[in-house]
């Protein structure tokens, strides 16, 4: 790789760095810590959304402040194939819409490998709605899951990169 590509790939490093801190930065601020024009910043940060590598921006809230509780779901699935109609549902989010309806929002929703095939991140106001979407999953895969496990969050340390402020009170869990 030429010298200038490993420079411009430090240069998106630093950049994607300082906006994983604090996305919501603005851009002079960024250009400052990175060493960086402004209009350098702003066409870095245009090209790193153009190439996907930023998919989004998002902000990080307490659940328990808005009457919400959060939730970590693991689903195992059987050792069958998965069928075509199974894969597309997953993909195309038919579940984000269904569990609208019952005030539950997800957060993350990742493939993985290990003991569980599925995790499920959500809120949802109680561990009775949490359980509810144990049970559409269950309806939507009829057969397909061997095992679903519901962890519910008691205090979130670090979300998304982000320490949170109020993380002393931990010690009220201990």
């Amino acid at each position: 790789m030429s010298k200038s590509r490993d420079n411009l790939e430090q240069d998106e490093k630093k950049i994607l760095s300082e906006l994983i801190k604090n996305s919501k930065e603005n851009i002079d601020t960024i250009a400052k810590r990175c060493g960086f024009s402004r209009q350098k910043t702003w066409r870095f940060i245009k090209q790193l959304e153009a190439k996907r590598l930023i998919w989004g921006y998002t902000a990080i809230f307490d659940e328990q402040k808005i009457g919400l509780k959060h939730f970590v779901m693991m689903a195992k699935r059987n050792t069958g194939p998965l069928k075509e109609d199974t894969v597309t549902k997953i993909i195309k989010r038919d579940l984000d819409n269904m569990v609208k309806e019952l005030g539950i929002t997800i957060e993350s929703s990742l493939y993985v490998h290990g003991e569980y095939d599925w995790i499920i991140a959500f809120t949802a106001k109680d561990i009775v709605y949490a359980k509810k979407l144990g049970d559409l999953l269950n309806e939507m895969h009829p057969g397909r899951l061997e095992k679903i496990t519901i962890l519910q969050t008691m205090m979130t340390i670090k979300k998304q990169y982000i320490l949170n402020p109020e993380r002393a009170k931990l010690k009220n869990f201990m």
